[in-house]
């Protein structure tokens, strides 16, 4: 099986790269260090699966899994990843990523995973998806779109814009998004989002 491993740690991307290529039934066709190059890699290489940190420069590992669903690329993701955030797992699953996998796992388990990855079974983490009982993500598409807006700095008039809503209707969004989140204000209301995961760094 062709692999293509996206890790912005350099060495840490060397040793998966060394171990993984000396299984017999693993070739690794191109290892990136930003989500951006691991989406050209991708494009490039097509291989069977494709190894991604969760937390990259550019792109995020899942940023990387939605863009080659949107585009039908028949490419299998395996999310690495130290967090055990909600909102993260819940956007594995809705990218239809084939394995969320614990960084620190030995690779020889790493491995094993992708052969079953491979073979079109899903491979999640226990210890990862422990958390998916605890707390679901109360928001919607738009509110987790417009709190990443405000997480970047954008005023409420620059948003409307952005989303062709008036500015009555933004605000109407921000009070329902710290309703929800039982937030004091727009800034606490980032922070909560961003600490479960629900939007991305």
């Amino acid at each position: 099986m062709k692999i293509v491993i996206a890790e912005d740690q350099g060495m840490l991307r060397g040793a998966i790269s060394r171990l993984l290529g000396m299984e017999p039934d693993i070739e690794i066709v191109g290892e990136a260090d930003t989500g951006e190059q691991a989406l050209e890699l991708i494009r490039k290489q097509s291989p069977d699966i494709a190894v991604l940190d969760i937390e990259m420069p550019s792109l995020s590992g899942l940023d990387v899994a939605e863009a080659l669903k949107a585009e039908g690329s028949a490419c299998r993701v395996a999310i690495v990843t130290t967090f055990a955030k909600i909102g993260y797992y819940q956007r594995a699953v809705q990218a239809g990523v084939m394995g969320y996998l614990l960084k620190d796992a030995p690779v020889s388990e790493l491995a094993v995973s992708l052969r079953k990855i491979y073979q079109g079974i899903r491979v999640f983490s226990p210890h990862l998806t422990f958390a998916m009982n605890k707390e679901m993500n109360p928001l919607t598409e738009r509110e987790s779109e417009l709190l990443s807006y405000l997480k970047d700095g954008y005023s409420v008039s620059e948003i409307s814009k952005l989303l062709y809503l008036s500015p009555g209707t933004i605000r109407n969004y921000i009070s329902e998004i710290l309703q929800k989140l039982e937030a004091k204000n727009r800034i606490d209301a980032v922070a909560i989002a961003l600490s479960k995961g629900w939007i991305s760094n």
